[in-house]
């Protein structure tokens, strides 16, 4: 039996006899697919509370991406090897389109769906999402009070503890502008990494002195618009995730004691890397 390509003159042989499976491993033993879908279960009988529970886990696997990722590249930005870094960097952005567009199928839920099963989580919260605080820490958002919802759990609460107390990738961003001879004060490049990141002129200085020569230092002006780009999608799954919950149960508390809206909004005035916005003015 032979098969005609349409796209080619020549043709293929797929006769029984040449065909040789070699499956030492299936698609679904290498993606865990067995005990992966079996963990979507539903605490009520809502029909809605399958969308919930997926649409959650999916964003956490797309979290867990987004960290291998910006490890990754900020481990490369600590080396000055760039070019790898730019494309983790991107990914990074990318995943963060995929979350976001994970919104717009979660509003397909009404607030009645939601309440049919809103119950069933009891004091559970987005709130508690340990990777989802890795990242705001890897990203420089520090507060070392956010860890303490985590306590319970000693392997996590060790590992943000971890995170909290080392640089940022924006942290090691300034460091590369130090070590290529831009004016960076110590007390911005050897501080205490758990505390909040404070906007500081001189790197705004920096900043913009390799906006307004891009020949030269073409290398940072990318390493910046990437930045960029990483916190602007950033900020948009934010929002969205303000206006989705806003949709859904309006300005009521959140689960697990949170303040729901209110809090949220608190965060889309959060800023990760300052001088990268605030250096658009002085250009």
């Amino acid at each position: 039996m032979t098969y005609q390509c349409p796209y080619a003159s020549n043709t293929i042989d797929i006769s029984d006899e040449n065909i040789h499976w070699q499956q030492d491993i299936s698609y679904g033993q290498y993606l865990g697919l067995e005990s992966l879908l079996e963990q979507q279960n539903p605490l009520s009988e809502a029909h809605d509370e399958m969308l919930f529970i997926i649409i959650h886990q999916a964003s956490e696997l797309w979290m867990k991406l987004c960290l291998h990722e910006a490890h990754g590249a900020a481990g490369l930005i600590a080396q000055d090897d760039l070019r790898p870094a730019f494309k983790m960097l991107t990914r990074v952005a990318r995943i963060q389109q995929q979350m976001v567009n994970a919104w717009e199928v979660l509003v397909t839920m009404t607030p009645a769906d939601y309440a049919s099963f809103r119950d069933s989580l009891g004091q559970s919260s987005g709130f508690q999402s340990f990777q989802y605080r890795e990242l705001e820490f890897l990203l420089g958002n520090k507060n070392a009070a956010l860890i303490e919802a985590h306590r319970h759990h000693p392997t996590n609460y060790q590992h943000l503890t971890k995170v909290l107390n080392a640089p940022s990738l924006y942290d090691v961003c300034l460091q590369l502008l130090q070590k290529r001879g831009f004016d960076i004060a110590l007390e911005q490049t050897q501080r205490d990494w758990s505390q909040p990141y404070l906007s500081n002129k001189k790197v705004e200085t920096a900043w913009q002195k390799v906006y307004q020569d891009t020949n030269t230092f073409w290398d940072l002006y990318e390493l910046a618009e990437k930045l960029v780009d990483l916190e602007y999608h950033f900020q948009q799954w934010r929002f969205n995730h303000v206006k989705t919950v806003e949709r859904i149960i309006g300005h009521k508390h959140g689960t697990g004691g949170t303040s729901g809206v209110g809090y949220l909004q608190k965060a889309l005035s959060l800023q990760f890397f300052p001088e990268l916005w605030s250096v658009r003015t002085s250009l």
